[in-house]
């Protein structure tokens, strides 16, 4: 590789050669329908401060972040469904990406136009989906039982939170931000010594554990992942705190009893906007009378899935709502909104942590899996990121409770403890 050549990203030094292809020769030379083809791509660009390349180019010059395709069936694919094969063409090793590879997925989510009517239909079908039981299991498997192993080596290590930080510094490091977010959101839910909290979806169960060491609660956390589970009541064991943390390996649908707060961080993603009635009844059900609650949500502006491949190949199942949608919790279930709160930049600014981690480790993941997983989880870290820096997604948080309660207080200084709010 010549020194005027940059790095293909997402693919180390000693591993970028065996996902080069051979030069164009006359026999496979572009042609001038292949380069027809490509034209149609850029027109979906919309200006976008990016290039892209047929593979009878070899040489990148300039600050703009470039995609090279490397044959001609990697660009058909791209024609007919860009959304859902841009992803595995990049995994492949069949695209590649030179430059800034961050401005590049900014680029994307700030620039593309929405593509083919056939992937908006399978959008609008995707977002009236309902996961039942079984496929939630299914879904969550897929993400999460993929090995604990694995999202250590680029999650803080202290709580293993794969959810939004919280930065009231912009100098924090992701480790301490993570422990604002959690005491963030204690503070909303006004915990107090003795209080019975419910969590549905606890991960690897660090912010339970967190809520009862550091606020004197006790907590009944639900999730179906068996491998997270495993790990949460391990690490209970170990903090000496599995007579006031207990670990159900069950789904948020057989929630049962009464608590003094229902929380739930990053499940609703996966919880689909058909199952949204059923729960907000298991909200209100679960809630005493001077009960809180809050729910913490990947969200959208307008209404709209994941992107397709990240919904097949990473995060199955998965619905980002929109604020209107997510209120519909709340509406149908009598139960009244006292705060909003959009964290987008603050996700920003985690996902740059946990891919700052995570190319510290890729040859640690490929050892642990192989080349196309390496770029394609690569990929999904880089194009989360930037998403949430060009606003396609939102981050919600929604603290409720009961409507007939009062007994709220007056300001938000519980919540930020420095500022007159």
């Amino acid at each position: 590789m010549s020194k005027s050549t940059p790095e293909p990203l997402g693919v180390p030094q000693n591993r970028a050669d065996q996902h080069r292809k051979p030069p164009a020769t006359r026999k496979n030379a572009p042609t001038a329908l292949d380069r027809w083809l490509l034209s149609q791509i850029e027109k979906r660009l919309v200006n976008a401060p990016l290039r892209i390349q047929l593979w009878d180019q070899s040489t990148v010059s300039g600050n703009v972040p470039t995609v090279r395709i490397h044959d001609r069936g990697a660009l058909i694919r791209l024609i007919f469904n860009p959304e859902l094969e841009f992803g595995d063409l990049y995994s492949s090793g069949r695209i590649e990406f030179f430059g800034n590879f961050e401005e590049l997925m900014e680029s994307a989510y700030s620039y593309v136009k929405d593509t083919t009517t056939f992937a908006r239909l399978i959008r609008r079908l995707r977002r009236l989906a309902a996961p039942d039981l079984v496929q939630s299991r299914r879904n969550i498997h897929h993400h999460y039982d993929i090995g604990n192993d694995f999202y250590k080596l680029w999650l803080d290590e202290e709580a293993m939170q794969y959810t939004c930080a919280y930065y009231p510094s912009d100098s924090m490091d992701l480790e301490t931000a993570q422990q604002e977010k959690m005491h963030h959101v204690c503070r909303k839910l006004w915990l107090k010594p003795g209080d019975t909290v419910v969590e549905a979806g606890c991960g690897w169960g660090g912010f339970a554990l967190f809520m009862a060491q550091h606020y004197g609660v006790n907590v009944r956390a639900f999730n179906i992942s068996h491998e997270q589970i495993l790990h949460a009541r391990e690490w209970a064991k170990q903090k000496n705190l599995s007579d006031r943390v207990e670990f159900v390996e069950d789904d948020y649908r057989n929630v049962a009893g009464q608590y003094d707060v229902f929380v739930s961080i990053g499940m609703l993603e996966h919880v689909g906007r058909a199952n949204y009635q059923e729960l907000g009844k298991i909200m209100k059900q679960s809630l005493k009378q001077t009960g809180r609650g809050l729910v913490h949500s990947i969200g959208r502006d307008k209404a709209i899935p994941f992107n397709p491949w990240i919904a097949k190949r990473i995060f199955p199942g998965a619905y980002p709502p929109t604020l209107k949608e997510m209120t519909s919790l709340f509406e149908n279930s009598d139960l009244s909104v006292l705060d909003v709160e959009n964290l987008r930049l603050h996700y920003a600014k985690t996902l740059k942590g946990w891919l700052d981690l995570y190319e510290e480790n890729m040859d640690e993941v490929r050892r642990m899996f192989d080349d196309t997983f390496v770029r394609a989880w690569h990929l999904y870290l880089a194009g989360s990121r930037g998403a949430f820096k060009a606003g396609s997604l939102q981050l919600f948080q929604i603290l409720f409770t009961h409507s007939s309660f009062n007994e709220i207080p007056a300001t938000r200084t519980r919540i930020y403890p420095n500022s007159h709010g």
